[in-house]
């Protein structure tokens, strides 16, 4: 047994040996049948990958299907801080995991679009897994920034196409610029689809996917980075001890050294003769920090994906745009900077919009997949200005989308001015008519704002609007006279012309007392009423007698009237000049006491029979004063006293008329007349309530120097601006000063302005419109502009725009082509014609003989046994 113990042993070693040897032959001819066959492996190799590629792309194109999208809509006081957009950026990153397990990692994304298409300046909108919808739509912006969600976007196939994907080059572990944010960091990239025009089919959009950083690809990373410094360091070692070697050997082989061996005396083996012994430097240390940069610390580490696309229908503009993005990208740049990735040969370049990149780029396009380059590691803080909607900081230009095109004649436009584009093209622009309900114009004289005003009201009138155009000062109806001459329009323009130019003047009439147009009673008395407490300031406590005493003649004249009208003789009419008749004349009185007696009600009666005679004669001179000047200014006795008026602002509303009303001055006698001009536009705006909303016809007064018509009526004018939009009346006023109009009326004009329009002038003056927008333009700026130039905010689609910079329109570049200065003179007369002026001597005697007529009429109409009406000569308004 022993003796066989050997022999054994020596045989399992050879049996061993053998099969190791087998081995090594069985592997050397497996590599060498590889070698012969190697396309066999590559196919094998191929055939997995290929496999394992489709079905990842499934599975990603799967959960790319559940994504979500939400739109963030920022005010114009949105203003967060670096905080703020530093927890949004986490929680975008966060959210970008809210996937299935099996999800591929390239599924595992949010994005963010910056997308310009003409519907906004800039649309910010954030896409990502269906997951993550709760955690993104509770934002830390707070109440400044809306989260809608919104649907997918369908682009029409543009003509022109480019594309292309940025990478970072440089020193990839340095960080991007750090930039500021004011001005907004998006700025650039505002101004870059500024010019967009959607009429070409202009789009751009840019496309910021975020992915939270795996771990083995950042170790894998990190490692490479260690490495490369090492061996960095150690070439530079290397490199150093070589110059050493070299400086030091040159030393020793130079004249100066060999000639101080000679001249010592001491041997050359103890002057340390020979060769010198170089120590070379050692490799430094590699500190981590140093040599990763940004990619030292995980936290907060993610990787992302830029791609950018931009359409146009015309040649070259989307080119164009790409470049102008690429360049508002060299703002983020510093020793890390984005670039296109691609080749450049010559005039040519290689990139996303070529094969081979071309169909990768489609598909994580069009699917949301983020495979970014191994380059694109960032921190979020270098992404701290994509990672917000657009600020207080940014200046957003105005697209047609935010301000329409005005459209010569369509009744849905209103013009508002010419606006400069950044491309430096200039256009008209407009608000919608429903939308612009009440209209203020403030600057100083001769700034242009009622040329703004006159452009406005011919293309609305153009449009088929109706309007009334109330100038004290006649100066803006020979202006607009030229551009209003077509045969279409002049039936519906009237010309109430109070001024008595010429040598035969032609004046309209009014009866404010008429009750030929079937208006109540009780609100013609009001009217007139009001309009005379707003003129002269009188209330119920300092002339509640005055008040009492003309609203008891006003009850008895309107009685009187109505009862001629009922009659069929609306010529014997009284008018507002038979107040003085009715308080001192007693046979008057008398008379139309007893005519109108079955009118009236108890308590008025009561009144005349009780408290009228008690009364001194002393007290009717407050009440006769002001109508004994209306009544010696020929003009308006003329206007006023006519029985039965033409001038019916119920009518003009309801049948689209353009009326321009001149009333001829501003001082008292005038003050009075337009107090009864505006309080009766008041109460014929309101009478509208008998007419449906749906059946109101739009209507639009435009009130020149406001400071002068708010003078005789600050409560009217104020009523007006808050009251008329329920009936579809809407008010455009122009002033100088905001601050001299009566606080009424300044806090109605502000408080319900749609649109708000300053041209320039004193700082002081400016100072209150610019702040009610938050002195944003500043007053400094504002003041400093050029004539007929004008800072306007509207509203647009239920949203403020502006303040924008506009020019204010001339009528001569505008409506040049629809001046008629050959047909001024035709359009005159129909406009008297339309408003039936006369001469005014014709309408001077008429009035002198209207109080014969009445009295006439009542002795006609009196009861039986009531005392005929004896009028005396002095009675008689000569």
């Amino acid at each position: 047994m022993d003796s066989a113990a050997p022999y054994l042993t020596d045989r399992a070693d050879d049996s061993a040996a053998g099969q190791v040897l087998s081995l090594v032959t069985g592997l050397a001819r497996a590599a060498d049948w590889l070698y012969d066959h190697w396309y066999v492996l590559a196919l094998a190799i191929a055939v997995c990958w290929g496999v394992g590629e489709w079905v990842v792309r499934r599975l990603a194109a799967k959960a790319s299907a559940e994504r979500m999208a939400l739109e963030l809509v920022s005010t114009r006081h949105f203003d967060p801080s670096l905080e703020e957009i530093f927890r949004r950026g986490v929680q975008l990153a966060r959210a970008s995991t809210a996937m299935p397990w099996w999800a591929p990692r390239r599924s595992k994304a949010v994005q963010i679009r910056l997308r310009a298409d003409g519907s906004a300046p800039l649309r910010y909108r954030i896409e990502g897994p269906a997951g993550g919808e709760r955690l993104l739509s509770i934002t830390p912006f707070g109440p400044d920034v809306t989260v809608n969600r919104a649907g997918p976007i369908v682009d029409k196939p543009r003509a022109h196409t480019v594309r292309a994907e940025f990478i970072l080059r440089g020193k990839l572990i340095s960080p991007l610029r750090e930039v500021p944010l004011k001005p907004d960091p998006l700025q650039p990239l505002v101004d870059a689809v500024a010019d967009l025009r959607a009429e070409l089919g202009d789009l751009a959009e840019i496309r910021l996917d975020i992915q939270r950083a795996p771990k083995w690809a950042l170790r894998a990373r990190r490692l490479q980075l260690m490495g490369a410094a090492r061996r960095s360091e150690r070439r530079e070692a290397q490199r150093a001890a070589r110059w050493l070697r070299q400086d030091a050997s040159g030393i020793e082989d130079s004249l100066g050294w060999q000639l101080q061996q000679l001249l010592t005396d001491k041997p050359a083996s103890a002057s340390g003769a020979g060769r010198r012994l170089v120590m070379p430097p050692v490799p430094r240390r590699v500190e981590p920090a140093e040599a990763l940069g940004k990619l030292a610390e995980d936290d907060h580490l993610v990787r992302v994906q830029l791609l950018v696309m931009c359409a146009s229908n015309t040649e070259g503009r989307a080119q164009a745009r790409l470049a102008q993005l690429q360049a508002a990208f060299d703002v983020f740049g510093g020793r890390s900077r984005w670039a296109m990735r691609g080749w450049r040969l010559g005039p040519w370049r290689i990139g996303a919009d070529h094969w081979p990149t071309r169909k990768g780029f489609e598909r994580r396009w069009q699917l949301g997949h983020c495979q970014p380059p191994r380059a694109n590691w960032v921190r979020l803080e270098e992404l701290t200005g994509l990672l917000k909607p657009p600020t207080v900081h940014c200046r957003l230009p105005v697209l047609a989308g935010d301000l329409p095109t005005f459209t010569f004649g369509d009744p849905q436009l209103l013009l508002q001015g010419i606006y400069r584009g950044p491309d430096g093209r200039e256009r008209l622009v407009a608000t919608y008519a429903e939308e612009t309900l009440f209209e203020v114009g403030v600057g100083k004289a001769g700034g242009g704002k009622t040329e703004r005003a006159l452009a406005q009201a011919i293309g609305w009138a153009h449009a088929g609007g109706g309007l009334v155009f109330v100038d004290p000062h006649r100066d803006s109806w020979p202006r607009a006279l030229p551009f209003l001459a077509h045969d279409d329009l002049m039936p519906r323009v009237a010309l109430v012309d109070l001024n008595g130019l010429g040598a035969n003047p032609r004046v309209s009439s009014w009866n404010p007392l008429g009750m030929h147009h079937g208006q109540a009673t009780h609100e013609v008395v009001e009217a007139i009423a009001d309009a005379y407490a707003s003129a002269l300031a009188w209330d119920d406590a300092t002339a509640p007698r005055a008040l009492t005493i003309l609203t008891a003649a006003l009850t008895v004249l309107v009685a009187i009237n109505e009862a001629a009208c009922q009659a069929g003789r609306p010529e014997d009419q009284a008018t507002i000049f038979h107040v003085r008749a009715l308080l001192t004349d007693a046979g008057f009185r008398k008379a139309a006491l007893a005519a109108v007696a079955d009118r009236l009600d108890e308590e008025t009666r009561a009144w005349w029979q009780s408290v009228f005679p008690t009364l001194p004669p002393d007290a009717f001179a407050v009440v006769l004063n002001p109508i004994a000047r209306l009544a010696a200014n020929p003009v308006t006795r003329a206007f006023l006293g006519q029985p039965a008026g033409v001038y019916n602002i119920r009518a003009a509303m309801d049948s689209r008329m353009i009326v321009w009303v001149c009333p001829g001055g501003n001082g008292p006698t005038d003050r009075l007349l337009t107090a009864l001009l505006a309080r009766d536009l008041l109460r014929a705006a309101r009478s509208r309530r008998d007419t449906p909303e749906e059946k109101r016809v739009p209507f639009r007064p435009y009130f020149d120097e406001l400071i002068t018509l708010t003078g005789a009526a600050p409560e009217t004018i104020a009523s007006m601006f808050e009251d008329l939009r329920k009936y579809k009346c809407h008010v455009h006023g122009m002033t100088q000063l905001l601050s001299r109009l009566p606080t009424p009326v300044r806090l109605s004009l502000v408080q319900n302005a749609s649109t708000l329009a300053t041209t320039a002038g004193s700082k002081s003056a400016i100072a209150p419109i610019t702040a009610e927008w938050g002195d944003d333009p500043s007053p400094d700026r504002v003041a400093t502009m050029e004539r007929f130039e004008h800072y306007v905010s509207m509203n647009v689609h239920g949203r403020r725009v502006g303040p924008v910079r506009l020019r204010g329109p001339h009528l001569d570049d505008v409506f040049a082509a629809q001046a008629r200065p050959q047909q001024a003179g035709a359009l005159e007369r129909a406009a008297q014609a339309n408003a039936q002026a006369l001469p005014l001597e014709t309408l001077t005697d008429r009035a002198a003989q209207q109080l014969g007529r009445v009295a006439a009429f009542l002795a006609a109409h009196a009861p039986a046994g009531a005392a005929a009406v004896r009028l005396s000569k002095e009675n008689e308004w000569n």
